[in-house]
């Protein structure tokens, strides 16, 4: 009940009848404050006129103003400027550390809010503001929609700069990790992060024109280079042709080289999982890809155009693998390029976040447009989100919508965080038909 009250005085959602003091003075809301969601009062630098005169400062409240006490704000100097305490019921007088009475007041929230924000909570369809998505204008959505899309980004840019802090700030090595874990396409994706990782990217570089040295050293460290690892029903004919044996050979020399420790092989998951998607093939592709010189950050800001991105992420498996999918299981041939939509995915996840973190850390403005503009050119994903919100009335032209839309449901919807959703506000507000 109190995230409800905090919404109905940041956004002035009050009753008809005229606000007093527990005293009976008048109360007018000049300004409500800035919302606080760390320690300290909840609303900072309110302007406020309580019985005519001008109060600016901070506001608190809370569902029972005896709340006040459990909380203890009566000890604690930082609530001593608090000009009005806010209550659903007001059931003590309160005090600060220095002994002051600030004036209280009951605030109501309306019953129509009530009873919408009881609606969006409870409802079976989804989304639960589904009865408004066609009548909300078109600035409400688009100005929703791009906070959205910039919000997501910010979140990916954490992750990536979290991986750079890991790697004692190596962003080439961050670059890397992000590629290779969105190379696990969900399912492995925490696999592959591990994997990257555990790739030392300064010692594969001294056998940068071998490529058979590469994808040793890459199957390697995924562990997958243990004949143990092989499903019995093909061990005999992964050794009996060869490349497994030669592979697992040049990794135990250059295991023994650099002192490389590989992850587990158990981390991997291949249950319900297509064969195009097994780990030997993405990091097959990711091989030729670190080969043809593809994975350096250089390489990546210098695509000024999202078809040289295209063409960046472009990549295909090495020989053997046209012809299997794991160790000793031969099948017919085939290059085993990534597929368009894997492509547009790797974009969407990769080259686009990659681009705006980027751009924060060095202050470049250019990099974080560039990631902008290609999401307003890339397609629109095509999931089971971006269908559930089509279906409602909302438009999807592209990857800058598709992206805002799975953060809208991801972070809002599934959380029932209506209160920050501006969706959720027109909801409230009652412009759905009643």
């Amino acid at each position: 009940m109190e995230q409800l009250l905090h919404y109905v005085w940041k956004h002035k959602m009050f009753p008809i009848t005229e606000l007093r003091t527990t005293d009976g003075l008048t109360v007018e809301v000049i300004d409500p404050g800035l919302h606080n969601s760390n320690a300290g009062p909840d609303f900072f630098n309110a302007k406020v006129k309580i019985d005519g005169t001008l109060w600016v400062g901070n506001v608190e409240i809370h569902d029972k103003s005896s709340d006040w006490f459990l909380h203890g704000h009566d000890k604690d100097p930082h609530y001593d400027n608090v000009i009005l305490h806010v209550a659903g019921v007001i059931d003590t007088e309160v005090r600060t550390s220095r002994g002051d009475c600030p004036p209280q007041m009951r605030l109501d929230v309306p019953q129509a809010v009530a009873d919408h924000y009881h609606e969006l909570l409870t409802t079976d369809s989804y989304p639960p503001c589904y009865k408004i998505i066609p009548d909300l204008s078109r600035l409400t959505v688009h100005s929703w929609m791009s906070a959205l899309q910039t919000e997501r980004l910010e979140q990916k840019t954490e992750a990536i700069a979290a991986r750079a802090k890991r790697m004692n700030g190596s962003w080439e090595q961050a670059y890397f990790i992000t590629l290779a874990r969105n190379y696990g396409f969900g399912i492995n994706g925490d696999a592959f992060e591990a994997w990257g990782e555990d790739i030392p990217l300064n010692d594969v570089g001294h056998h940068r024109d071998d490529l058979f040295q590469i994808e040793a050293f890459f199957m390697g460290q995924a562990g997958l280079l243990d004949i143990s690892t092989v499903p019995e029903r093909y061990r005999k004919d992964a050794l009996s042709e060869g490349y497994f044996t030669r592979l697992r050979n040049e990794y135990l020399y250059l295991a023994n080289k650099f002192t490389l420790h590989h992850i587990d092989a158990g981390l991997w998951r291949f249950l319900r999982l297509r064969p195009q998607n097994f780990p030997h093939i993405r990091i097959s592709q990711l091989a030729n890809l670190y080969y043809e010189q593809k994975t350096s950050l250089a390489a990546l800001t210098d695509c000024d155009t999202l078809k040289k991105a295209r063409s960046l992420m472009s990549t295909h498996v090495t020989p053997y693998w046209e012809t299997h999918y794991t160790f000793g299981n031969p099948g017919p041939k085939n290059a085993k390029n990534l597929s368009a939509p894997s492509l547009n995915l790797l974009l969407i996840n990769t080259v686009i976040p990659m681009l705006f973190a980027y751009g924060r850390h060095k202050s470049d403005d250019k990099l974080c447009d560039r990631a902008f503009d290609f999401l307003e050119e890339l397609r629109a994903e095509d999931n089971h989100i971006t269908r559930m919100w089509r279906e409602v009335g909302l438009q999807v032209d592209n990857a800058g919508d598709s992206q805002a839309l799975i953060q809208l449901k991801n972070e809002y919807c599934d959380r029932k965080d209506c209160l920050r959703c501006r969706f959720g506000y027109e909801y409230l507000k009652g412009r759905k038909e009643d």
